[in-house]
């Protein structure tokens, strides 16, 4: 078997266990994008342009909201940002690659391929190496988009009237659960949530998570460094 193509295989098999969260999340998705007004072809073509979760649950909760396209377009940009953190990390072990492999790789380099082959990359000096960071992206893409499909089958036979719109919270909420194990990470969920749910009918142009979400970095810049002072 060739080398490449079991680095490739080892990703997808490394990511795998962190799928099964990715599949009612997409479906969700596919669900809610019908629910809220998306016809099934702006459904998959954000799930391809945008194939990013998170930003695309924000992107629906603000649209359903009313918001304007700049506030939408600043929230997913800022949901999105993390990206960049991503990207930089991994560039030191990519540096010798070809600018295509670079720009492929970087549409896959989402927070569950991330997560799993940094840690590959960083224990592993082959020149494949990145073919690992490849399987497990495009293992997430593929369950992404499948599962949007489906939920893009299942939002057009659940009547208009049942209303899926309470969906969006709950799926966030089921995010955040790993995050309540750290006491710091719990201040900066209610200082933001406050800010957001405070906000929603004062802050101007629908604008209240981009508020919220500077808010909590603020928070949580100001928590580390007083836990770090205290150390």
């Amino acid at each position: 078997m060739n080398s490449n193509f079991k680095v490739f295989i080892k990703g997808i098999i490394d990511v795998s266990p962190l799928m099964i969260p990715v599949v009612p999340f997409g479906l969700i998705f596919g669900v809610l994008a019908i629910d809220v007004g998306f016809s099934p072809l702006e459904t998959m073509g954000m799930s391809l342009i945008v194939f990013g979760g998170a930003s695309q649950i924000v992107l629906l909760q603000l649209f359903s909201g009313g918001a304007s396209s700049l506030v939408i377009i600043s929230s997913v940009g800022a949901v999105n940002s993390r990206h960049l953190l991503y990207g930089a990390v991994v560039s030191e072990h990519l540096s010798d690659l070809k600018l295509i492999w670079k720009i492929v790789i970087s549409y896959f380099l989402i927070d569950q391929a991330y997560a799993i082959s940094n840690g590959y990359l960083k224990k592993n000096k082959d020149q494949n190496r990145y073919f690992h960071l490849v399987g497990a992206g495009a293992t997430c893409w593929v369950i992404w988009q499948s599962t949007t499909f489906l939920g893009i089958i299942l939002g057009a036979a659940i009547p208009e009237k049942l209303g899926l719109s309470f969906a969006v919270p709950l799926t966030f909420l089921a995010l955040l659960v790993n995050d309540f194990r750290k006491f710091i990470n719990v201040i900066v969920i209610i200082v933001s949530g406050l800010v957001a749910t405070l906000g929603y009918n004062y802050i101007p142009f629908k604008a209240y998570a981009i508020v919220a979400g500077l808010t909590g970095l603020f928070a949580a810049m100001i928590l580390t460094k007083m836990v770090k002072t205290n150390e």
